[in-house]
């Protein structure tokens, strides 16, 4: 399974219910995620660009996009990014087949 980095603020009336009823979000994640055979590996707030940050595990790139679809149709988000996160192994592999494509930049 692939792992994936989710970095996405919350809509001034999401925090605005937070502050009213606040809640622990990680068990919604979590269900989010295994309802696609994916789970969560981590849920943090932060300071900066992002107001949280998800580690998901995830089947394939289209479990992971319906999570993310669901997640963003529901209005609570200001801003969503996910990352597509490759291990030293698939970089090692993904390098090696590099090496075999005979790439030639634009006007050479």
């Amino acid at each position: 399974m692939a792992l994936y980095l989710t970095q996405f603020s919350y809509t001034p009336e999401t925090w605005a219910r937070l502050v009213q009823n606040p809640e622990d979000r990680r068990a919604a994640a979590t269900q989010y995620i295994e309802a696609v055979g994916g789970k969560l590996h981590g849920f943090w707030y932060a300071f900066g660009e992002y107001d949280a940050y998800n580690l998901w595990e995830a089947p394939d790139n289209v479990a992971m996009a319906a999570t993310a679809l669901a997640i963003n149709a529901g209005g609570a988000l200001s801003s969503m990014h996910t990352v597509v996160l490759l291990s030293v192994e698939d970089t090692l592999a993904a390098l090696k087949k590099a090496g075999a494509i005979k790439y030639r930049p634009p006007g050479k």
